[in-house]
């Protein structure tokens, strides 16, 4: 009996071990990325992504927490602008800053969260021109440190952050197509 308890808590062992070192060969930077086409032209588009005072409309984050606090800061919009916000378990906290933007063609956000956990991540979004319509995409992109890499052997967070992402431009084709 004393063996097989022994014999178990090795196996137990040994497959946490496997698992912590499977983890660590995974890479150490990651990148979403999901684009669709609007019918609108790249301005309106822009408009709605270059001002986080328009996020509440389209961002599938804002409706998550119907109590989610909000902070608006720097610029009313473009490079500069700062939005923070703090929220249940479905949002967690922290800041994103606009720290580029090309009128119409480009956007760079800076995310930083501070919870549920840390991480600092860059965002940027492209918009490019085709006809009457408008190519977007979105990406979010940074370090994977341990623990994200551990997670991502859990759960699929491409899938999760891609569906959102879907979700907003879902409503910004809404919106920009009245």
């Amino acid at each position: 009996e004393d063996i097989m308890i022994k014999s178990i808590v090795l196996v137990i062992v040994v497959l946490i071990a496997a698992v912590l070192v499977f983890a660590a060969t995974r890479p150490d930077t990651f990148r979403i990325e999901r684009s669709t086409v609007i019918k609108a032209p790249p301005e309106r588009i822009f408009g709605l992504i270059n001002d986080f005072h328009q996020w509440e409309a389209w961002s599938p984050w804002e409706k998550l927490d119907p109590a989610l606090k909000r902070t608006y800061e720097g610029a009313a919009s473009g490079k500069g602008a700062v939005y923070t916000w703090s929220g249940d378990k479905n949002v967690g906290a922290g800041r994103m800053e606009i720290v580029e933007t090309v009128p119409f063609s480009k956007l760079v956000i800076k995310l930083d969260f501070s919870a549920p956990f840390k991480a600092n991540n860059m965002v940027d979004f492209k918009l490019e021109g085709q006809g009457d319509s408008t190519r977007v995409t979105q990406a979010m992109f940074g370090p994977s440190p341990f623990v994200s890499k551990l997670m991502g052997l859990f759960f699929n967070v491409d899938k999760m952050v891609g569906d959102k992402y879907e979700e907003g431009f879902a409503s910004i084709k809404k919106i920009a197509e009245k």
